[in-house]
Parts: C-alpha cells; sequence; structure tokens
C-alpha cells in the first residue's frame, strides 16, 4: 500500500477494548490510528482538531448512540467513512448505518485477523479512482467491502461456543473465574479459560486475580466491551 496512510480515530468507551483497537490499528499497513476517544463528544472535539478518514466507532457510548453521533458529523460537515464496532445485531440498526457512511460493521468479540481483514478490504475500495468501464467493475469495487466469509477463529475455538461465552460473561457484572463459566456454558475449565483468554486477547475482557481463596488465586474475568 502506498500514498498517505488512512487515518484511524477510535471511538471506544471502554479504555480496555480502546488501546487493544489503536494497537490493531497500527499493525495494519497503511493505517496509522490518530486518537482515540470515549466519548462522542470526546469524538467531536478530536475530529474538530485532527483530520481523520475513518472511524472506528462503538455504537453504545455512554453519551450518545453511535448512529446518532455519525448523523451529527454528517450534519457538521465531517466526511469521514465508519466501520462500526459492536455488539448489536440488530438488522435495523445496520441499514440506518448504510446511509450515514457505515461501511462496514465489525461484531464483538473479533479476532485482530477479523478487523485486518475488514481495513484492507476498505483500504482497496478506497484506492479505487478513475471511471467505470460497465455495471461488472463497478460490482467489483462494491464488492471488495464484503468478506468472503467468516473469520476464522484460533484453531480449537467455535464461534457458537465463543458467543455462549461471551454472553454469560457480560451477564455477570463482578466477573466470572473459568470453572464460573466452564459451569455455565457447560464446558471444561481448560475450554472456559482458552475462550477467556481469547476474549481478553481482542481486548473484549479483562483479567484480575481473584484473592481470598485458599491456594493460588484463580484468575477473575470480566467482560469489558460491547456494553
Amino acid at each position: 500500500m502506498t500514498g498517505q496512510p488512512i487515518r484511524v480515530l477510535v471511538v471506544e468507551d471502554d479504555p480496555v477494548a480502546a488501546d487493544a483497537h489503536m494497537t490493531y490499528v497500527g499493525r495494519v499497513p497503511g493505517f496509522v490510528a490518530v486518537g482515540k476517544a470515549h466519548t462522542g463528544a470526546a469524538a467531536r472535539r478530536a475530529l474538530d482538531r485532527t483530520p481523520v478518514d475513518l472511524l472506528l466507532l462503538d455504537l453504545h457510548l455512554p453519551d450518545v448512540h453511535g448512529l446518532q453521533l455519525a448523523r451529527t458529523l454528517r450534519a457538521a460537515g465531517h466526511h469521514a467513512d465508519v466501520i462500526a464496532v459492536t455488539s448489536a445485531r440488530d438488522l435495523t440498526v445496520v441499514r440506518e448505518g448504510v446511509s450515514l457512511g457505515v461501511v462496514q460493521y465489525v461484531l464483538k468479540p473479533f479476532t485482530f485477523a477479523t478487523l485486518r481483514d475488514r481495513l484492507v478490504r476498505y483500504a482497496e475500495f478506497r484506492a479505487a479512482a478513475g471511471e467505470a468501464s460497465g455495471q461488472d467493475e463497478v460490482d467489483r469495487a462494491l464488492a471488495t467491502l464484503r468478506a468472503p466469509g467468516p473469520a476464522a477463529l484460533p484453531k480449537g475455538l467455535s464461534g457458537p461456543t465463543l458467543e455462549r461465552v461471551s454472553t454469560v460473561l457480560r451477564d455477570a457484572p463482578d466477573g466470572l473465574t473459568a470453572t464460573g463459566v466452564a459451569e455455565a456454558v457447560g464446558i471444561s475449565r481448560i475450554t472456559a479459560r482458552r475462550y477467556l483468554e481469547h476474549l481478553v486477547d481482542c481486548g473484549c475482557a479483562a483479567r484480575r486475580p481473584q484473592y481470598g481463596t485458599v491456594g493460588r488465586p484463580e484468575l477473575q474475568y470480566r467482560w469489558v466491551s460491547g456494553r
């Protein structure tokens, strides 16, 4: 990829997830994370002072819904594209986002490979220039934004089980240990630990030692993203 890097603003209310997303963006050639904002108001201030090409936008912000923020930014003359990063699965929201410059949706939790694929495809779409020779060329340009299929999870992990683990952890505000998740989901503690560590790697969960127990403290996991 040549030319100026694509400038990305990460808009995510959770600091751990925001840092993880900035790290992910920085690992993709041709992209640079120019900043992060934890609220809609902070995002607007950042856009007023920093040129941005793309927003990596969480839809559930503490002061405004992400699509409302996108609508406000369009009205204010900001034309950055949007990749929505969210746990929301409402297709009505997806359709509404199309008219507001949302070019991709990435569902939490996701891997670095998933985001990298979306960013690379966005860069290819953005780089298309000139006049199309016909309908086929227009279709090909639009198709670059569409992923060919679900991104692969780490070996041994499955999408349905990951969703169940994520749901159990989201519904436990005080957090859970791998043992607690294993009992709730019906898997072994070792398997639960693998899924939980994957969520930590994705920036969707945090871990800390659980003290007050006999012997070596067990790690406590807490959902920190996609509320």
